[in-house]
């Protein structure tokens, strides 16, 4: 028997390859293993061992034997209390967005949008926005449930970003941030805030919030006196920007996507590590040499 893999082993055979294809899945039970090695957890084998040694549950209850069966339209599953996605027609990407793109997959005024870097994907969407000259993480996806939850405020998913900000920021400028202020649509404070780096009159300013207030990280460090010229947004959620390049996209892993699940339920998953290739799933944009950050 092979040994049990993680969660993202992509392994399985022909005949669980094509599994979902074959089958009405609005009406299927079938084992559990062969809908765990179908969604892309692992192999059938290292799925019934995940099975047995107690780290699969369905609908909150624990899972032991290999005869159980699920329905993957209805029924829950997690593994290692990270969610399975069972529906293959899903898509989850990550883009490291340019400079000078608006978010939105068709503007209006013509401008460069985010349909150029998703031309082979169907209708996916935007999660949240960044403005027009921040760069960095922006995630899209078909799966408009969880794009709704991750968007929604009460689920309280943070959000990653470095500015590069004139002036020597000062501890108490961080204190400020932390403990938050009143700007002109309401009260804000930050989660977390830290200076990475200081030269030549310029500050790197790390701050975590989870407001989703247009350009509300510029707002804020504006208000404390410190304006930005370079804003990249590093992480959102459990997911990091990593190495993927500016004007490229990748598909989420499998752990990934679970831990997006996760989030989406407001649950605080740990963040998975990123595909060791920012060029896993990738395809690169059209040319832009304009200056990042």
């Amino acid at each position: 028997m092979n040994s049990t893999k993680d969660f993202d082993d992509d392994s399985m055979d022909a005949t669980e390859e094509v599994l979902f294809e074959h089958v009405p899945l609005e009406n299927a039970e079938i084992r559990l293993q062969k809908a765990l090695a179908a969604a892309g957890v692992a192999s059938r084998r290292a799925c019934e061992d995940l099975i047995v040694k107690g780290q699969v549950k369905v609908n909150g209850k624990l899972v032991t034997e290999l005869g159980s069966r699920v329905n993957p339209t209805t029924d829950k599953v997690t593994v290692r209390g990270v969610p399975v996605q069972f529906d293959t027609s899903r898509v989850y990407l990550a883009l490291n967005k340019p400079v000078g793109v608006i978010s939105t997959m068709s503007d209006e005024e013509g401008r460069p949008d985010l349909s150029q870097f998703v031309i082979d994907f169907d209708r996916v969407f935007n999660i949240g926005r960044l403005d027009a000259e921040t760069t960095g993480l922006l995630l899209l996806t078909n799966d408009g449930e969880l794009a709704n939850q991750l968007a929604h405020p009460s689920f309280g998913v943070e959000k990653t970003y470095v500015a590069r900000v004139v002036g020597d920021v000062v501890p108490a400028t961080l204190h400020k941030l932390i403990s938050g202020f009143e700007l002109e649509d309401g009260f804000i404070k930050a989660d977390r805030a830290r200076v990475i780096d200081k030269s030549r009159g310029d500050s790197l300013v790390e701050i975590v919030l989870h407001s989703g207030r247009n350009r509300i990280v510029r707002r804020m460090l504006d208000h404390v006196g410190h304006p930005v010229t370079g804003l990249v947004r590093k992480q959102f959620g459990p997911i990091h920007l990593s190495t993927l390049k500016v004007g490229h996209v990748r598909h989420l892993s499998k752990i990934e996507v679970g831990a997006l699940l996760k989030a989406a339920q407001g649950k605080t998953p740990r963040a998975p590590r990123p595909p060791k290739s920012s060029s896993d799933g990738g395809q690169r944009s059209r040319p832009d040499n304009k200056k990042r950050f």
